[in-house]
Protein backbone atom coordinates (compact mmCIF):
# COMPACT_ATOMS: atom_id res chain seq x y z
CA UNK A 1 0.00 0.00 0.00
CA UNK A 2 2.72 2.18 -0.12
CA UNK A 3 1.57 3.71 -3.68
CA UNK A 4 -1.24 4.61 -2.11
CA UNK A 5 0.44 6.71 0.89
CA UNK A 6 3.03 8.25 -1.69
CA UNK A 7 -0.19 9.63 -3.19
CA UNK A 8 -1.60 10.95 -0.38
CA UNK A 9 1.62 12.48 1.17
CA UNK A 10 4.61 12.33 -1.17
CA UNK A 11 5.45 14.46 -4.10
CA UNK A 12 4.82 14.17 -8.06
CA UNK A 13 2.01 15.41 -10.13
CA UNK A 14 -0.49 12.72 -9.08
CA UNK A 15 0.15 13.86 -5.46
CA UNK A 16 -0.21 17.88 -6.46
CA UNK A 17 -3.64 17.34 -8.76
CA UNK A 18 -5.56 15.12 -6.22
CA UNK A 19 -4.40 17.03 -3.07
CA UNK A 20 -5.63 20.39 -4.89
CA UNK A 21 -9.11 18.53 -6.17
CA UNK A 22 -9.58 17.16 -2.56
CA UNK A 23 -9.19 20.41 -0.77
CA UNK A 24 -11.53 21.94 -3.25
CA UNK A 25 -13.62 19.08 -2.78
CA UNK A 26 -14.45 18.84 0.78
CA UNK A 27 -14.24 22.92 1.05
CA UNK A 28 -16.81 23.43 -1.68
CA UNK A 29 -19.23 20.59 0.46
CA UNK A 30 -18.50 22.36 3.73
CA UNK A 31 -19.09 25.84 2.40
CA UNK A 32 -22.41 24.76 0.86
CA UNK A 33 -24.05 22.40 4.06
CA UNK A 34 -22.55 24.68 6.71
CA UNK A 35 -24.35 27.76 8.50
CA UNK A 36 -24.66 29.70 11.42
CA UNK A 37 -28.00 30.98 11.56
CA UNK A 38 -28.30 31.02 7.52
CA UNK A 39 -24.99 32.56 6.90
CA UNK A 40 -22.20 30.52 5.60
CA UNK A 41 -18.27 31.65 4.76
CA UNK A 42 -19.07 30.04 1.85
CA UNK A 43 -16.39 29.47 -0.67
CA UNK A 44 -13.81 30.04 2.22
CA UNK A 45 -13.68 26.83 3.69
CA UNK A 46 -11.46 25.99 0.78
CA UNK A 47 -8.74 28.19 2.25
CA UNK A 48 -9.27 26.28 5.78
CA UNK A 49 -9.28 23.17 4.30
CA UNK A 50 -6.00 24.21 2.60
CA UNK A 51 -4.57 24.59 5.77
CA UNK A 52 -5.96 21.74 7.79
CA UNK A 53 -4.54 19.22 4.34
CA UNK A 54 -0.64 21.43 4.86
CA UNK A 55 -0.62 21.20 8.45
CA UNK A 56 -0.83 17.09 8.25
CA UNK A 57 1.67 16.66 5.70
CA UNK A 58 -0.76 17.30 2.47
CA UNK A 59 2.08 19.53 0.80
CA UNK A 60 2.66 20.35 -2.96
CA UNK A 61 5.91 21.47 -4.26
CA UNK A 62 6.33 25.48 -3.62
CA UNK A 63 6.85 26.22 -7.80
CA UNK A 64 3.87 24.34 -8.62
CA UNK A 65 1.72 25.92 -6.00
CA UNK A 66 3.04 29.28 -6.76
CA UNK A 67 1.86 28.58 -10.13
CA UNK A 68 -1.60 27.31 -9.03
CA UNK A 69 -2.15 30.34 -7.09
CA UNK A 70 -1.43 33.13 -9.59
CA UNK A 71 -2.79 31.33 -12.80
CA UNK A 72 -6.26 30.68 -10.62
CA UNK A 73 -6.21 34.15 -9.25
CA UNK A 74 -5.70 35.58 -13.19
CA UNK A 75 -8.62 33.57 -14.58
CA UNK A 76 -10.78 34.69 -11.13
CA UNK A 77 -10.09 38.63 -11.77
CA UNK A 78 -10.26 37.92 -16.13
CA UNK A 79 -13.57 36.54 -15.82
CA UNK A 80 -14.59 39.08 -13.49
CA UNK A 81 -13.41 41.89 -15.87
CA UNK A 82 -15.46 40.65 -18.93
CA UNK A 83 -18.53 40.43 -16.46
CA UNK A 84 -18.72 43.98 -15.58
CA UNK A 85 -16.80 45.72 -18.70
CA UNK A 86 -19.79 47.06 -20.34
CA UNK A 87 -21.05 48.78 -17.58
CA UNK A 88 -17.90 49.39 -15.52
CA UNK A 89 -17.50 53.00 -16.70
CA UNK A 90 -20.98 54.07 -17.05
CA UNK A 91 -20.95 53.03 -13.09
CA UNK A 92 -17.80 54.96 -12.52
CA UNK A 93 -18.87 57.92 -14.26
CA UNK A 94 -22.07 57.49 -11.83
CA UNK A 95 -20.72 56.61 -8.53
CA UNK A 96 -17.33 55.45 -9.25
CA UNK A 97 -15.48 58.41 -7.72
CA UNK A 98 -17.60 58.18 -4.01
CA UNK A 99 -16.54 54.38 -3.73
CA UNK A 100 -13.05 54.78 -4.97
CA UNK A 101 -12.65 57.80 -2.30
CA UNK A 102 -14.24 55.34 0.35
CA UNK A 103 -11.63 52.54 -0.71
CA UNK A 104 -8.81 55.18 -0.24
CA UNK A 105 -10.25 55.75 3.37
CA UNK A 106 -10.13 52.33 3.99
CA UNK A 107 -6.43 51.91 2.92
CA UNK A 108 -5.85 55.22 4.89
CA UNK A 109 -7.35 53.80 8.00
CA UNK A 110 -5.77 50.64 7.80
CA UNK A 111 -2.40 52.50 7.88
CA UNK A 112 -3.18 54.16 10.84
CA UNK A 113 -4.38 51.19 12.65
CA UNK A 114 -1.05 49.49 11.85
CA UNK A 115 1.18 53.01 12.84
CA UNK A 116 -0.72 52.67 16.61
CA UNK A 117 -0.37 49.48 16.95
CA UNK A 118 3.52 49.62 16.60
CA UNK A 119 3.77 52.91 18.79
CA UNK A 120 1.42 50.57 21.61
CA UNK A 121 3.63 47.46 21.52
CA UNK A 122 6.69 48.53 20.56
CA UNK A 123 6.13 45.46 17.49
CA UNK A 124 9.04 46.71 14.30
CA UNK A 125 7.33 48.58 11.70
CA UNK A 126 9.08 46.05 9.20
CA UNK A 127 6.93 43.36 11.41
CA UNK A 128 3.88 45.13 11.99
CA UNK A 129 3.96 46.15 7.15
CA UNK A 130 4.31 42.06 6.79
CA UNK A 131 1.06 42.00 9.29
CA UNK A 132 -0.53 44.56 7.42
CA UNK A 133 0.30 43.32 3.96
CA UNK A 134 -1.40 39.65 5.23
CA UNK A 135 -4.33 41.83 7.16
CA UNK A 136 -5.22 43.21 3.79
CA UNK A 137 -4.23 39.83 1.43
CA UNK A 138 -2.14 42.25 -0.51
CA UNK A 139 0.42 40.07 -1.91
CA UNK A 140 2.39 42.57 -4.16
CA UNK A 141 2.46 45.20 -0.95
CA UNK A 142 4.25 41.99 0.73
CA UNK A 143 6.90 41.69 -2.05
CA UNK A 144 7.79 45.15 -2.53
CA UNK A 145 8.19 45.72 1.54
CA UNK A 146 10.71 42.79 1.39
CA UNK A 147 12.48 44.19 -1.91
CA UNK A 148 12.96 47.70 -0.60
CA UNK A 149 13.78 47.07 3.02
CA UNK A 150 16.30 44.50 1.51
CA UNK A 151 18.10 47.23 -0.90
CA UNK A 152 17.77 49.60 1.99
CA UNK A 153 19.23 47.59 4.94
CA UNK A 154 21.51 45.28 3.22
CA UNK A 155 19.83 42.23 4.81
CA UNK A 156 15.97 40.46 4.59
CA UNK A 157 13.66 40.46 7.68
CA UNK A 158 12.00 36.76 8.04
CA UNK A 159 9.47 38.32 10.35
CA UNK A 160 7.93 40.00 7.65
CA UNK A 161 6.47 37.30 5.46
CA UNK A 162 5.67 35.40 8.81
CA UNK A 163 3.39 38.24 10.04
CA UNK A 164 2.03 38.10 6.80
CA UNK A 165 1.25 34.15 6.92
CA UNK A 166 -0.16 34.49 10.32
CA UNK A 167 -2.37 37.60 9.38
CA UNK A 168 -3.27 36.49 5.83
CA UNK A 169 -6.60 33.84 6.70
CA UNK A 170 -8.00 36.09 9.32
CA UNK A 171 -7.66 38.64 6.48
CA UNK A 172 -9.91 36.71 4.09
CA UNK A 173 -12.12 36.01 7.34
CA UNK A 174 -11.94 39.28 8.99
CA UNK A 175 -13.33 41.24 5.61
CA UNK A 176 -16.21 38.83 5.53
CA UNK A 177 -16.93 38.59 9.21
CA UNK A 178 -17.04 42.60 8.79
CA UNK A 179 -19.33 42.43 5.97
CA UNK A 180 -21.85 40.45 7.84
CA UNK A 181 -21.43 42.29 11.26
CA UNK A 182 -22.13 45.83 8.40
CA UNK A 183 -25.49 43.80 7.56
CA UNK A 184 -26.55 42.70 10.88
CA UNK A 185 -26.35 46.82 11.96
CA UNK A 186 -28.46 47.59 9.98
CA UNK A 187 -30.87 44.77 10.04
CA UNK A 188 -29.90 44.32 5.71
CA UNK A 189 -32.63 42.35 4.10
CA UNK A 190 -30.87 40.93 1.32
CA UNK A 191 -34.06 40.38 -1.25
CA UNK A 192 -34.62 44.21 -0.55
CA UNK A 193 -31.17 44.97 -1.56
CA UNK A 194 -31.82 42.64 -4.74
CA UNK A 195 -34.40 44.72 -5.70
CA UNK A 196 -32.92 48.02 -5.05
CA UNK A 197 -29.61 47.18 -6.65
CA UNK A 198 -28.40 48.70 -10.23
CA UNK A 199 -25.44 47.17 -11.41
CA UNK A 200 -25.69 50.19 -14.32
CA UNK A 201 -27.14 53.95 -13.68
CA UNK A 202 -30.63 54.19 -13.03
CA UNK A 203 -31.28 56.04 -17.09
CA UNK A 204 -30.49 52.62 -18.31
CA UNK A 205 -33.96 50.91 -16.51
CA UNK A 206 -36.46 50.89 -19.18
CA UNK A 207 -39.67 51.66 -18.66
CA UNK A 208 -42.61 50.96 -21.18
CA UNK A 209 -45.40 54.05 -21.36
CA UNK A 210 -48.60 54.47 -23.15
CA UNK A 211 -49.01 58.05 -23.85
CA UNK A 212 -51.93 59.97 -25.25
CA UNK A 213 -50.08 62.94 -27.49
CA UNK A 214 -51.44 66.64 -26.54
CA UNK A 215 -48.22 68.94 -26.94
CA UNK A 216 -49.71 71.22 -29.41
CA UNK A 217 -46.04 72.69 -29.78
CA UNK A 218 -45.26 69.71 -31.07
CA UNK A 219 -48.14 68.87 -33.56
CA UNK A 220 -47.55 67.93 -37.01
CA UNK A 221 -43.94 67.35 -36.18
CA UNK A 222 -41.81 64.25 -37.13
CA UNK A 223 -40.56 61.79 -34.25
CA UNK A 224 -36.86 63.35 -35.53
CA UNK A 225 -37.84 66.69 -35.28
CA UNK A 226 -39.06 66.16 -31.77
CA UNK A 227 -36.46 64.38 -30.72
CA UNK A 228 -34.23 67.33 -31.45
CA UNK A 229 -36.20 69.43 -29.08
CA UNK A 230 -36.46 66.99 -25.93
CA UNK A 231 -32.91 66.03 -24.59
CA UNK A 232 -34.01 63.13 -23.41
CA UNK A 233 -33.31 59.16 -24.54
CA UNK A 234 -36.64 57.33 -25.21
CA UNK A 235 -37.90 55.68 -28.71
CA UNK A 236 -41.08 55.67 -30.14
CA UNK A 237 -41.88 52.45 -30.57
CA UNK A 238 -45.63 52.61 -32.44
CA UNK A 239 -48.44 55.22 -33.42
CA UNK A 240 -52.43 54.85 -32.82
CA UNK A 241 -53.78 57.02 -34.77
CA UNK A 242 -57.34 58.48 -34.18
CA UNK A 243 -58.80 55.85 -37.42
CA UNK A 244 -57.37 53.05 -34.66
CA UNK A 245 -54.77 52.12 -37.24
CA UNK A 246 -51.82 51.40 -35.67
CA UNK A 247 -48.23 51.85 -37.33
CA UNK A 248 -44.59 51.31 -36.19
CA UNK A 249 -42.45 54.80 -36.02
CA UNK A 250 -40.17 55.97 -38.05
CA UNK A 251 -38.10 59.27 -37.81
CA UNK A 252 -40.43 60.49 -40.68
CA UNK A 253 -43.26 59.70 -38.98
CA UNK A 254 -45.72 62.67 -37.70
CA UNK A 255 -47.40 63.20 -35.22
CA UNK A 256 -50.46 64.69 -34.46
CA UNK A 257 -53.00 65.65 -31.48
CA UNK A 258 -54.59 62.85 -30.04
CA UNK A 259 -52.28 60.03 -31.22
CA UNK A 260 -51.48 57.02 -28.81
CA UNK A 261 -47.71 56.80 -28.51
CA UNK A 262 -46.12 53.50 -26.92
CA UNK A 263 -42.79 54.96 -25.93
CA UNK A 264 -39.88 53.20 -23.92
CA UNK A 265 -37.58 55.37 -22.07
CA UNK A 266 -35.45 55.50 -18.63
CA UNK A 267 -37.41 54.73 -15.29
CA UNK A 268 -35.75 58.41 -14.37
CA UNK A 269 -37.22 60.26 -17.39
CA UNK A 270 -40.55 58.30 -17.65
CA UNK A 271 -42.18 61.26 -15.76
CA UNK A 272 -40.18 64.19 -17.66
CA UNK A 273 -41.03 62.59 -20.87
CA UNK A 274 -45.11 61.85 -20.28
CA UNK A 275 -45.46 65.28 -19.27
CA UNK A 276 -43.17 66.61 -22.50
CA UNK A 277 -45.70 64.30 -25.03
CA UNK A 278 -49.13 64.83 -23.61
CA UNK A 279 -50.47 62.32 -20.94
CA UNK A 280 -50.58 59.17 -19.70
CA UNK A 281 -53.04 56.98 -22.02
CA UNK A 282 -55.16 55.30 -19.28
CA UNK A 283 -56.86 52.94 -21.72
CA UNK A 284 -54.00 51.55 -23.03
CA UNK A 285 -51.42 49.05 -21.49
CA UNK A 286 -48.20 47.40 -22.69
CA UNK A 287 -50.71 44.08 -23.78
CA UNK A 288 -53.16 46.39 -25.88
CA UNK A 289 -51.09 47.38 -28.63
CA UNK A 290 -50.43 44.19 -30.03
CA UNK A 291 -53.72 43.02 -29.74
CA UNK A 292 -54.83 46.15 -31.58
CA UNK A 293 -52.60 44.50 -35.28
CA UNK A 294 -52.46 41.29 -35.06
CA UNK A 295 -49.74 41.24 -37.90
CA UNK A 296 -47.27 43.03 -35.82
CA UNK A 297 -45.40 40.67 -33.08
CA UNK A 298 -42.77 41.15 -30.83
CA UNK A 299 -39.42 38.74 -31.19
CA UNK A 300 -36.22 38.23 -29.44
CA UNK A 301 -33.22 38.60 -31.73
CA UNK A 302 -29.76 37.41 -30.77
CA UNK A 303 -26.84 39.00 -32.25
CA UNK A 304 -24.52 36.02 -33.30
CA UNK A 305 -22.32 37.46 -36.30
CA UNK A 306 -19.08 39.05 -34.96
CA UNK A 307 -19.46 41.55 -37.85
CA UNK A 308 -22.00 43.32 -35.96
CA UNK A 309 -19.85 43.78 -33.32
CA UNK A 310 -19.41 47.78 -32.54
CA UNK A 311 -22.28 48.71 -34.78
CA UNK A 312 -25.01 51.63 -33.71
CA UNK A 313 -28.19 50.67 -34.14
CA UNK A 314 -28.92 53.81 -35.95
CA UNK A 315 -26.40 52.50 -38.10
CA UNK A 316 -28.25 49.00 -39.34
CA UNK A 317 -31.44 51.38 -40.14
CA UNK A 318 -33.86 48.78 -39.65
CA UNK A 319 -36.67 50.44 -39.45
CA UNK A 320 -36.24 52.12 -42.94
CA UNK A 321 -35.37 48.39 -44.70
CA UNK A 322 -37.33 46.05 -42.26
CA UNK A 323 -39.89 47.98 -41.33
CA UNK A 324 -39.19 47.27 -37.42
CA UNK A 325 -38.11 48.86 -34.41
CA UNK A 326 -35.80 47.79 -32.06
CA UNK A 327 -37.69 48.82 -28.08
CA UNK A 328 -35.02 47.03 -25.89
CA UNK A 329 -31.22 45.19 -25.75
CA UNK A 330 -30.61 42.99 -23.01
CA UNK A 331 -26.90 42.56 -22.19
CA UNK A 332 -25.34 40.61 -19.71
CA UNK A 333 -28.67 40.76 -17.14
CA UNK A 334 -28.88 44.57 -17.80
CA UNK A 335 -32.29 46.22 -19.75
CA UNK A 336 -30.62 48.77 -22.35
CA UNK A 337 -32.66 51.55 -23.94
CA UNK A 338 -32.55 51.00 -27.36
CA UNK A 339 -31.06 54.15 -28.58
CA UNK A 340 -29.78 54.98 -32.19
CA UNK A 341 -26.23 55.83 -30.49
CA UNK A 342 -26.41 52.55 -28.38
CA UNK A 343 -23.29 50.24 -30.04
CA UNK A 344 -24.63 46.46 -30.35
CA UNK A 345 -21.94 43.52 -29.04
CA UNK A 346 -21.75 40.12 -29.42
CA UNK A 347 -24.53 37.85 -28.15
CA UNK A 348 -26.88 41.01 -26.86
CA UNK A 349 -30.69 40.01 -27.70
CA UNK A 350 -32.77 42.83 -28.93
CA UNK A 351 -36.50 42.92 -28.80
CA UNK A 352 -37.76 43.86 -32.16
CA UNK A 353 -41.32 44.49 -33.25
CA UNK A 354 -43.00 44.20 -36.46
CA UNK A 355 -44.49 41.39 -38.89
CA UNK A 356 -43.44 38.01 -38.39
CA UNK A 357 -41.94 38.36 -41.98
CA UNK A 358 -39.73 41.59 -40.90
CA UNK A 359 -38.54 40.00 -37.33
CA UNK A 360 -37.38 36.62 -39.47
CA UNK A 361 -35.60 38.60 -41.46
CA UNK A 362 -33.74 40.85 -38.91
CA UNK A 363 -33.17 37.51 -37.03
CA UNK A 364 -31.61 36.34 -40.10
CA UNK A 365 -29.29 39.40 -40.62
CA UNK A 366 -28.20 39.43 -37.36
CA UNK A 367 -27.67 35.50 -37.17
CA UNK A 368 -29.89 34.35 -33.92
CA UNK A 369 -27.85 30.82 -33.38
CA UNK A 370 -27.68 29.60 -29.88
CA UNK A 371 -25.16 27.59 -31.53
CA UNK A 372 -22.80 30.74 -31.92
CA UNK A 373 -23.10 31.68 -28.42
CA UNK A 374 -22.35 28.11 -26.86
CA UNK A 375 -18.94 28.45 -28.74
CA UNK A 376 -16.11 29.53 -26.32
CA UNK A 377 -14.10 32.12 -27.53
CA UNK A 378 -10.66 31.19 -26.52
CA UNK A 379 -8.56 33.60 -28.60
CA UNK A 380 -9.75 36.59 -26.94
CA UNK A 381 -9.29 35.31 -23.59
CA UNK A 382 -5.91 33.83 -24.21
CA UNK A 383 -4.82 37.21 -25.65
CA UNK A 384 -6.18 38.91 -23.16
CA UNK A 385 -4.29 37.39 -20.04
CA UNK A 386 -1.07 37.58 -22.17
CA UNK A 387 -1.50 41.77 -22.27
CA UNK A 388 -2.85 41.87 -18.49
CA UNK A 389 0.40 40.05 -17.59
CA UNK A 390 2.71 41.98 -19.69
CA UNK A 391 0.64 44.90 -18.09
CA UNK A 392 0.86 43.65 -15.02
CA UNK A 393 4.68 43.08 -15.21
CA UNK A 394 5.53 47.01 -16.11
CA UNK A 395 7.28 48.72 -13.51
CA UNK A 396 6.04 52.26 -12.79
CA UNK A 397 8.47 54.08 -10.75
CA UNK A 398 7.28 56.84 -7.99
CA UNK A 399 9.42 59.81 -6.88
CA UNK A 400 10.88 59.00 -3.85
CA UNK A 401 10.75 55.23 -3.50
CA UNK A 402 13.42 53.14 -4.40
CA UNK A 403 11.60 50.15 -6.47
CA UNK A 404 9.08 50.20 -8.67
CA UNK A 405 5.38 49.64 -8.32
CA UNK A 406 3.81 47.21 -10.48
CA UNK A 407 -0.06 45.67 -11.25
CA UNK A 408 1.26 42.51 -10.90
CA UNK A 409 -0.84 39.67 -11.94
CA UNK A 410 -4.24 40.19 -10.47
CA UNK A 411 -4.34 44.44 -11.31
CA UNK A 412 -3.22 43.68 -15.19
CA UNK A 413 -5.46 41.09 -16.29
CA UNK A 414 -8.46 43.19 -14.46
CA UNK A 415 -7.50 46.31 -16.26
CA UNK A 416 -7.20 44.05 -19.69
CA UNK A 417 -10.60 42.42 -18.89
CA UNK A 418 -11.99 45.32 -18.71
CA UNK A 419 -10.85 47.41 -21.70
CA UNK A 420 -11.76 44.55 -23.95
CA UNK A 421 -15.06 43.86 -23.38
CA UNK A 422 -16.11 47.68 -23.26
CA UNK A 423 -13.93 48.84 -26.39
CA UNK A 424 -13.49 45.35 -28.11
CA UNK A 425 -16.29 45.70 -30.24
CA UNK A 426 -15.12 49.31 -31.79
CA UNK A 427 -12.48 47.28 -32.65
CA UNK A 428 -14.29 43.60 -34.25
CA UNK A 429 -12.65 41.92 -30.84
CA UNK A 430 -15.27 39.54 -29.76
CA UNK A 431 -15.16 38.80 -26.03
CA UNK A 432 -18.85 37.46 -25.57
CA UNK A 433 -18.84 34.61 -22.90
CA UNK A 434 -22.21 32.78 -21.95
CA UNK A 435 -23.37 33.63 -18.28
CA UNK A 436 -22.51 30.05 -17.44
CA UNK A 437 -19.08 29.57 -19.04
CA UNK A 438 -18.14 32.99 -17.15
CA UNK A 439 -19.24 31.44 -13.78
CA UNK A 440 -17.19 28.40 -14.55
CA UNK A 441 -14.36 30.31 -15.07
CA UNK A 442 -14.85 32.28 -12.50
CA UNK A 443 -15.48 29.55 -9.87
CA UNK A 444 -12.49 27.39 -10.51
CA UNK A 445 -10.23 30.54 -10.47
CA UNK A 446 -10.86 31.04 -7.23
CA UNK A 447 -11.10 27.74 -5.83
CA UNK A 448 -7.29 27.23 -7.07
CA UNK A 449 -6.43 30.24 -5.94
CA UNK A 450 -8.03 29.72 -2.58
CA UNK A 451 -6.85 26.16 -2.42
CA UNK A 452 -2.95 27.06 -3.27
CA UNK A 453 -3.03 29.75 -0.15
CA UNK A 454 -4.27 27.39 2.25
CA UNK A 455 -1.54 24.76 1.64
CA UNK A 456 1.03 27.27 1.29
CA UNK A 457 0.17 28.62 5.07
CA UNK A 458 -0.47 25.74 6.50
CA UNK A 459 3.03 24.17 7.22
CA UNK A 460 3.92 26.80 9.22
CA UNK A 461 0.79 28.54 10.77
CA UNK A 462 0.15 26.76 13.83
CA UNK A 463 3.93 26.56 14.84
CA UNK A 464 3.98 30.69 13.94
CA UNK A 465 1.09 31.16 16.33
CA UNK A 466 2.78 29.01 19.14
CA UNK A 467 5.48 30.93 19.12
CA UNK A 468 4.14 34.13 19.35
CA UNK A 469 2.65 34.84 16.18
CA UNK A 470 -0.93 35.19 18.38
CA UNK A 471 -0.31 38.51 18.81
CA UNK A 472 0.46 39.22 15.17
CA UNK A 473 -3.33 37.11 14.48
CA UNK A 474 -4.78 39.90 16.55
CA UNK A 475 -3.37 42.88 15.36
CA UNK A 476 -4.17 41.65 11.66
CA UNK A 477 -7.57 41.15 12.73
CA UNK A 478 -8.11 44.67 14.06
CA UNK A 479 -6.01 45.84 10.86
CA UNK A 480 -8.74 44.19 8.62
CA UNK A 481 -11.80 44.96 10.96
CA UNK A 482 -12.02 48.02 12.35
CA UNK A 483 -11.40 50.03 8.99
CA UNK A 484 -14.05 47.95 7.30
CA UNK A 485 -16.33 48.53 9.82
CA UNK A 486 -15.84 52.22 9.85
CA UNK A 487 -16.34 52.74 6.37
CA UNK A 488 -18.68 50.32 5.77
CA UNK A 489 -21.42 51.96 8.64
CA UNK A 490 -20.34 55.26 7.01
CA UNK A 491 -21.12 54.04 3.18
CA UNK A 492 -24.48 52.91 4.73
CA UNK A 493 -25.16 55.30 7.55
CA UNK A 494 -24.48 58.97 5.73
CA UNK A 495 -24.19 57.85 2.21
CA UNK A 496 -26.90 55.20 1.86
CA UNK A 497 -25.37 52.68 -0.25
CA UNK A 498 -26.93 49.75 -1.74
CA UNK A 499 -25.15 46.87 0.89
CA UNK A 500 -23.79 44.49 -2.39
CA UNK A 501 -21.95 48.04 -3.75
CA UNK A 502 -20.70 48.10 -0.29
CA UNK A 503 -19.77 45.43 0.37
CA UNK A 504 -17.95 45.07 -3.44
CA UNK A 505 -16.41 48.40 -2.18
CA UNK A 506 -14.75 46.50 0.80
CA UNK A 507 -13.45 43.65 -0.78
CA UNK A 508 -11.48 45.78 -3.53
CA UNK A 509 -10.33 48.20 -1.19
CA UNK A 510 -8.79 45.27 0.84
CA UNK A 511 -7.46 43.65 -2.66
CA UNK A 512 -9.67 40.25 -1.15
CA UNK A 513 -10.91 38.42 -4.13
CA UNK A 514 -12.04 35.89 -1.81
CA UNK A 515 -14.40 38.66 0.05
CA UNK A 516 -15.84 39.56 -3.29
CA UNK A 517 -16.64 35.37 -3.88
CA UNK A 518 -17.83 35.75 -0.63
CA UNK A 519 -19.97 38.59 -1.90
CA UNK A 520 -21.33 36.81 -5.33
CA UNK A 521 -22.01 33.98 -3.58
CA UNK A 522 -25.10 36.59 -2.03
CA UNK A 523 -26.91 36.97 -5.07
CA UNK A 524 -27.01 36.85 -9.06
CA UNK A 525 -26.64 40.44 -9.83
CA UNK A 526 -23.27 41.83 -10.39
CA UNK A 527 -23.24 45.02 -8.47
CA UNK A 528 -20.51 43.99 -5.98
CA UNK A 529 -18.34 42.88 -8.78
CA UNK A 530 -18.76 46.15 -10.61
CA UNK A 531 -17.93 47.93 -7.00
CA UNK A 532 -14.65 45.65 -6.47
CA UNK A 533 -13.29 46.24 -10.00
CA UNK A 534 -13.99 50.01 -10.02
CA UNK A 535 -11.83 50.46 -6.40
CA UNK A 536 -9.51 47.56 -6.85
CA UNK A 537 -7.04 48.98 -9.28
CA UNK A 538 -6.47 52.08 -7.38
CA UNK A 539 -6.22 50.29 -3.84
CA UNK A 540 -3.80 47.99 -5.26
CA UNK A 541 -1.37 50.91 -5.94
CA UNK A 542 -1.98 52.62 -2.45
CA UNK A 543 -1.22 48.87 -0.67
CA UNK A 544 1.80 48.70 -2.63
CA UNK A 545 2.76 51.88 -1.89
CA UNK A 546 2.07 52.53 2.15
CA UNK A 547 3.68 48.90 2.45
CA UNK A 548 7.12 50.29 0.99
CA UNK A 549 6.78 53.81 2.97
CA UNK A 550 6.00 51.83 5.95
CA UNK A 551 8.70 49.40 6.08
CA UNK A 552 11.10 52.20 5.92
CA UNK A 553 10.08 54.03 9.11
Amino acid sequence: MDWLSTLFIGEGIAHSVLTIALVIAIGTFLGKHIKFKGISLGITWILFMGIVASHFGMRIDSTLLTFAKEFGLILFVYSIGLQVGPSFFSSFKKGGMTLVGLGALNVLFAVLVTIAIHYITKEPMSTMTGVMSGAVTNTPGLGAAQTVFSDTMGYNDPSIASGYAVAYPMGVVGVILSMIIIRGIFKIKLDKEDRATSTSSPAEHTARLSIEFTNPNFNGLKVSEIGKFINRSFIISRIRHADNTIQIASGESRLTIGDKLFVTTSEADQEAITTLLGKPAKDMKAGDWVKLDSQLVSRKVMITKSKFNGHTIGSLHLRNNYGVNVTRVYRAGVDLIASPDLELQFGDRLVVVGTEAACASVGELMGNSTKQLREPNLVAIFVGVVLGVILGSIPIAFPGLSQPVKLGLAGGPLIVAIVMSRFGPHFRVRTYTTVSANLMLREIGISLFLASVGLGAGETFVESIVAGGYWWVLYGVLITMIPVIIVGVLSRWVLKLNYYSIIGMLAGSNCNPIALAYANSLSSNDASSVSYSTVYPFAMFLRVLVAQLLVLM
